[in-house]
């Protein structure tokens, strides 16, 4: 089967990134997140033609996965308490190794404007999860361990951040945009399980995978 990627957004606490893990996992890929990020803002402190060298490198040597998976993992739930402030540099960075996990392996990216960096690609599925505001702080209120007020003030920031990150990178497209996106599914409806298998399901449909590539989750 050709290489592909399903790129994923979703709303804070919509278990999103649970499904996007779930999915990898089930069909045996890797799952990337705030790692790149990491890497990104690794590179991006170094001289540009230093950034180059170390780019080609990692293209030639197909290394990326490896430098990846090396960094450690964030925490599940990373809430944004800053106002959203352009880094344009890191930005191109970011996407430059988002382009370079599509060309070298079949993933799942969750969030970082990856369904826009690659809209012109083969190939690639993107995803948007979105609950009711209820669902989403109880999740929250349950992972983090905080009160309703607190959940709620995380999720109107964090969500109004991912917005204008979007809508800065994207030239003013907006996040929940349905059309920037393959399927949008509301995770307290359909719940986590089956958002995870009616994706699947899509991929068969368009022949991206074949239901024997389904790695059954663990009881």
């Amino acid at each position: 089967m050709e290489k592909f990627v399903v790129t994923f957004a979703r709303g804070f606490g919509t278990g999103g990134k649970v499904i996007a893990s779930q999915l990898a996992k089930e069909l045996g890929i890797h799952c990337y997140e705030n790692r790149i990020l990491t890497l990104a803002s690794q590179m991006s402190g170094l001289d540009e033609n230093v950034f180059k060298e170390v780019n080609e490198k990692i293209r030639e040597t197909n290394s990326i996965s490896s430098f990846l998976r090396g960094l450690p993992r964030s925490r599940g739930y990373i809430a944004r308490n800053e106002k959203f402030v352009s880094d344009d540099k890191l930005f191109e960075y970011q996407s430059e190794i988002i382009r370079n996990l599509a060309e070298k392996e079949s993933c799942v990216i969750v969030g970082k404007c990856a369904d826009y960096v690659l809209r012109d690609w083969p190939n690639v599925v993107s995803i948007y999860i979105e609950a009711p505001r209820d669902f989403c702080v109880q999740r929250t209120m349950e992972n983090m361990g905080v009160s309703e007020e607190v959940a709620n003030a995380t999720i109107e920031r964090t969500d109004k951040y991912r917005a204008d990150y979007y809508e800065y990178y994207t030239h003013g497209n907006y996040w929940t945009n349905p059309v920037n996106y393959d399927m949008t599914l509301n995770s307290q409806r359909v719940g986590v399980s089956n958002c995870v298998k009616m994706i699947e399901q899509y991929l068969i449909i368009k022949g991206l995978i074949t239901p024997d590539m389904i790695q059954p989750a663990e009881a």
